[in-house]
């Protein structure tokens, strides 16, 4: 199936249809071999037009052979097609979304990011450790960093970033007075200025929302490696 334009994979039923929890939510995994799986609205996967693309596993090669197993979107034909929610989604495809967070192995400690960018069927990755610092610094440089991957497109067309970080968005967006990181958050409102078609989305964190989770997850991995 497509989350957000990626192809991923959804735990399904003998039958081939998703299975949904009691709140209507699906089993979801970017890979195959991912150990962490999220759960997104049914109302958030599409059915995947490409040609048909292999199972995951041996197990899965025949839908009927297992109670549950994921599948592509390809391996489940009788997937429903989500209606008013779908178009309400592909609305939001004009924009150029940009999913960051920050980590700190304790405060000040280990620093890293993670950033996710998604236009349209693309989507682009980064995972960055940056030293001994504060989460805040971590927050505020993994939005820098998803800037530098928007690339000529800043002040060209919309662009949405999502962020956990309440202060990222109050020192950058809402004039709050920053008594620390001030070199860091002035260099960034100079880069904001005359952007008007910027626009900071307060998210929950580790509230399972999966492009907030994977930027975590790729955060702490940068700080696990020290790369």
């Amino acid at each position: 199936m497509r989350f957000k334009g990626e192809r991923v994979f959804v735990k399904a039923d003998g039958s081939g249809k998703p299975e949904l929890d009691g709140a209507g939510r699906a089993e979801m995994k970017y890979r195959e071999t991912d150990s962490k799986s999220y759960r997104p609205s049914a109302g958030n996967l599409f059915p995947d037009d490409e040609a048909s693309a292999p199972a995951l596993s041996s197990s899965s090669s025949s839908a009927s052979s297992s109670p549950s197993s994921f599948l592509s979107a390809s391996s489940s034909p009788s997937s429903p097609r989500p209606k008013a929610k779908a178009k309400a989604h592909t609305t939001s495809g004009h924009a150029l979304e940009l999913w960051t967070d920050g980590a700190c192995s304790g405060n000040p400690g280990p620093m890293g990011i993670g950033v996710v960018a998604i236009d349209g069927g693309k989507r682009r990755e980064l995972g960055e450790y940056l030293g001994v610092g504060t989460n805040n610094i971590a927050e505020l440089t993994a939005i820098d960093r998803a800037l530098d991957l928007a690339g000529a497109d800043l002040g060209k067309r919309p662009v949405r970033i999502y962020t956990d970080s309440a202060y990222s968005i109050g020192v950058l967006s809402k004039n709050w007075k920053a008594k620390a990181n001030q070199e860091l958050i002035a260099r960034m409102r100079r880069r904001l200025t005359g952007l008007h078609n910027i626009e900071f989305v307060k998210v929950s964190g580790h509230a399972g929302i999966p492009e907030n989770e994977r930027c975590d997850e790729l955060a702490r991995d940068a700080i696990t490696a020290r790369r």
